[in-house]
């Protein structure tokens, strides 16, 4: 079939039935609240109709902007953090080839996601002899890591191309009507897109806020959200909850939670799937971690870290679970060639695809695994395209969003992530954050003696 699949088999023996059932009742009810959430903007559940919602003119002009600014560059600076980022950069990743060779569409590159002074200062040297824009991504336009970096890479752009041709290379993508970067872009004239005011920045990347750089980068974001949509066709509360793959995925999570199992490890054996981890690992950090509840996301790229965390995940203690994200058909051909002298010992090997060697060793570590005690759920796709990379965004934010309401905790907010902005705000002397300054300084300096 020409869909996600999702196998559960492999974790159904390590939980109890009565779990499981208790989890299952609780599907259809928190399907139904998750949808007629969606009707009120500040639930953040607004994500949910993006596939459906996100065509027509809108999708048109996207496209436009994408084939004038390709026209023009070779290069095209994302500026963003978190999710205003990771959903862009996983997809981007996973469609691209790993050794570029032409130069028909803009590179992508990324800035703004931490605060390394080295990086941002090596990436500005590498943008000297280059041609570029800016997407800059910010609701508020106040967050500090993508603030400082739109900071230097604006100064550097209109220092290089003049301030005029500078506003034409810079699009911005903010809040529809408010902060700080809807007000700069209205005053330098810059392209904008909105953010839904009801879809958080984790959830976004079905928003302008992916589908642009998707689109710069020369990917079909039209098929991007047609894989998502059919993922909402199949997790809706009108489908029967066992044939509701994003439900019975969190069912399964829920009741493996349950048992003890409070680490769950994202793998792959792909490489190109590496950044949609780090955005899995997102999307279910900060919605389920929180009243000191919550599965903590980890994630494992095989086969080579099984020559590092394979011995902990097969006799380590029995606190985790793994979800394999397993691709059917990679896009290459390539075959392990008979040698002469066989002094490697992999004649044995000779003539069978890379990739049969490959599911062969997905295969054998699922065996190796299940049999530690490591309950093992599988999540397959035939290819990596842009439709299936649609179903599975849509597939792991449906499901993270019936999980964590199952868990009990709010999934659609990040109160804990303010506390270290607090801290750092004091630290460097924001004003308004002084008392707390000197109190916090007092602590370091007392700590170090």
């Amino acid at each position: 079939m020409n869909q996600l699949q999702l196998n559960l088999k492999d974790a159904q023996s390590f939980v109890k039935g009565e779990d499981l059932s208790r989890f299952e009742n609780q599907t259809y009810k928190t399907l139904t609240e998750l949808e007629e959430k969606s009707k009120d903007v500040e639930a953040s559940v607004g994500w949910l109709n993006l596939p459906r919602q996100a065509q027509g003119e809108d999708l048109r002009q996207i496209q436009e902007t994408a084939r004038m600014f390709a026209e023009k560059l070779d290069a095209v600076l994302v500026i963003g953090i978190g999710g205003s980022y990771l959903g862009t950069k996983a997809v981007i990743e996973a469609l691209s080839p790993y050794f570029p060779t032409t130069n028909d569409r803009p590179r992508i590159l990324f800035a703004g996601f931490n605060i390394d002074e080295d990086y941002h200062f090596e990436l500005k040297k590498a943008l000297e002899d280059r041609e570029y824009g800016i997407i800059v991504i910010s609701k508020s336009g106040t967050t500090t890591e993508p603030g400082i970096a739109f900071r230097i890479f604006k100064e550097h752009l209109e220092k290089k191309a003049g301030a005029q041709e500078a506003a034409r290379r810079i699009i911005a993508i903010t809040d529809r009507e408010k902060g700080a970067l809807r007000k700069l872009a209205g005053e330098k004239g810059y392209q904008t897109y909105s953010i839904p005011d009801d879809v958080g920045g984790r959830y976004s990347v079905l928003t302008p806020v992916g589908l642009v750089p998707i689109a710069m980068a020369g990917y079909d974001i039209e098929q991007l959200l047609a894989g998502a949509e059919s993922m909402r066709r199949q997790t809706t509360s009108e489908t029967n909850p066992k044939d509701n793959p994003a439900a019975r995925y969190a069912v399964m999570r829920n009741a493996l939670y349950t048992q003890g199992k409070a680490i769950e490890i994202l793998g792959i054996y792909q490489a190109r799937l590496y950044y949609l981890m780090e955005w899995w690992k997102q999307l279910f950090g900060e919605s389920e971690g929180k009243d000191h509840k919550g599965i903590f996301p980890a994630i494992a790229q095989f086969t080579t870290d099984l020559h590092s965390m394979g011995q902990y995940i097969q006799e380590g203690r029995r606190i985790l679970f793994e979800t394999i994200l397993s691709i059917e058909e990679p896009y290459h051909h390539l075959s392990v060639p008979q040698a002469t002298d066989d002094t490697d010992n992999l004649n044995y090997l000779a003539g069978k695809r890379l990739y049969q060697v490959n599911a062969m060793a997905e295969a054998g570590t699922r065996l190796a695994h299940t049999d530690g005690e490591v309950p093992n759920i599988t999540i397959s796709i035939p290819t990596v395209n842009e439709y299936h990379l649609g179903q599975v965004i849509y597939f792991f934010e449906k499901a993270c969003a019936i999980s964590g309401m199952m868990l009990g905790v709010e999934p659609f907010n990040q109160p804990g992530v303010e506390a270290y902005k607090s801290n750092m705000f004091a630290l460097l002397g924001k004003p308004g954050y002084e008392a707390e300054g000197e109190r916090l300084w007092e602590k370091i300096n007392r700590d170090k003696t």
